[in-house]
């Protein structure tokens, strides 16, 4: 079975290395990685992937930035060339990323040579790979949201849907999804923890910066309702620089976040303050050890809602909503905006954390259930086309 595993950007990386080596060690899987270059910064690709014990990409297809039609465009047209090329039996996106709708597009309009070695673009009369969504179900219910869009238009083209959290289930149940289309695995995020936990914890980044386990907090901010309007980025600059006089703040400055304090003249407001902390992008590794050791996240990014709630570490998100809503209702995640986040920070720094219950499936074990579905696939009709008949035993 030739299986192309999707990854664009940094979560996706997380997300793709445990199922990656799970398949790898399966003498019927052939997993091939394909690296769409949505994320081209060293520390956010390159290194994150040495840490995750990844091999280089198998296929590379150099997309790099643009705005969001360029880049899923030009994601679709280089991925269709693959596919004609490759002619995987199944292709697994993951996330929420152009890149996850973009292949997840081009793989549902392709259609193979068919018996007489002609090609076709009516996939009725050929075949195509099946598709999987890794992390399927997530919504924030917010339409403005670019992501939100890239999980809806995938979900309803996937052929099969993996869920990390129960309300993710009864998303897709609701939105009309076909219930044998569903299958609740758990967070693969965790896995990812998990498989590095030992080296996560002996490392001491922190002590790079002069700084004590639980005595610092850790940001991050990449979202564009937060950095691209220069007044909400200079109002959040200024609010990170109070938050840095009560505790300091460790603040790895994302590529596109830093183009805009640049553009905007906003640098010196975070660079001048001395309990401001602002290292280039860090490694899994490290990051993760700078999370592990924090006191508090002050973050916009979804994994980080998710690995702070597996950890016990109050999180504070800066967004009107989210996709991952378990993490507030069962685990440590507020909900915050520019108007109450210092409101909201010292809540935090007064009161103890409350931990709730493990969540389900959130256990390391995802990549593990996930290879145990794929090996019950019925592989007579896999590639019936008309109607996508795939059989999974429970």
């Amino acid at each position: 079975m030739r299986i192309h595993i999707i990854c664009a950007a940094r979560p996706n990386f997380m997300k793709v290395a445990p199922l990656y080596h799970a398949l790898k060690n399966e003498t019927w899987a052939q997993p091939v990685i394909v690296h769409t270059g949505q994320h081209y910064d060293l520390n956010l690709s390159d290194a994150i992937f040495k840490d995750l014990g990844l091999p280089k990409p198998d296929i590379h297809l150099g997309v790099g930035s643009g705005t969001h039609a360029e880049q899923t465009g030009q994601v679709m047209i280089a991925y269709e060339k693959v596919l004609m090329e490759e002619q995987p039996d199944m292709v697994i996106v993951v996330g929420d990323v152009n890149s996850t709708v973009a292949c997840t597009l081009a793989a549902s309009k392709i259609s193979y040579p068919v018996n007489n070695g002609q090609r076709t673009t009516d996939n009725r009369h050929g075949r195509r790979p099946l598709i999987a969504h890794l992390e399927a179900g997530l919504r924030s219910f917010d339409r403005t949201m670019p992501e939100e869009i890239n999980r809806l238009v995938t979900d309803v083209i996937a052929d099969i849907l993996w869920t990390p959290s129960q309300d993710a289930v009864e998303n897709l149940i609701s939105e009309g999804i076909a219930s044998d289309k569903i299958h609740f695995v758990g967070n693969i995020m965790i896995d990812s923890l998990e498989m590095l936990r030992d080296k996560i914890e002996k490392r001491a980044v922190y002590k790079e910066f002069d700084l004590k386990p639980k005595s610092f907090g850790l940001v991050t901010l990449h979202r564009p309702s937060n950095v691209d309007n220069p007044d909400i980025l200079k109002n959040l600059c200024n609010i990170l620089v109070r938050i840095s006089n009560k505790i300091p703040l460790v603040f790895p400055v994302h590529p596109r976040t830093m183009k805009n304090l640049e553009q905007h003249n906003l640098w010196p407001i975070l660079n001048n303050s001395p309990n401001l902390l602002l290292p280039e992008p860090l490694s899994y590794i490290r990051f993760m050890n700078m999370l592990f050791n924090c006191r508090l996240a002050i973050t916009d990014s979804g994994g980080i809602q998710e690995e702070t709630t597996y950890l016990g570490i109050p999180c504070l998100t800066l967004r009107p909503n989210t996709e991952r809503p378990i993490t507030i209702t069962q685990g440590t995640n507020q909900l915050c905006d520019v108007n109450n986040l210092m409101e909201k920070f010292h809540d935090i720094l007064s009161t103890p954390v409350n931990l709730h219950e493990p969540i389900k499936y959130w256990d390391g074990k995802t990549a593990i259930r996930i290879v145990a579905l794929l090996k019950a696939l019925n592989p007579e009709p896999f590639f019936e086309i008309d109607i996508i008949r795939f059989h999974v035993i429970n």
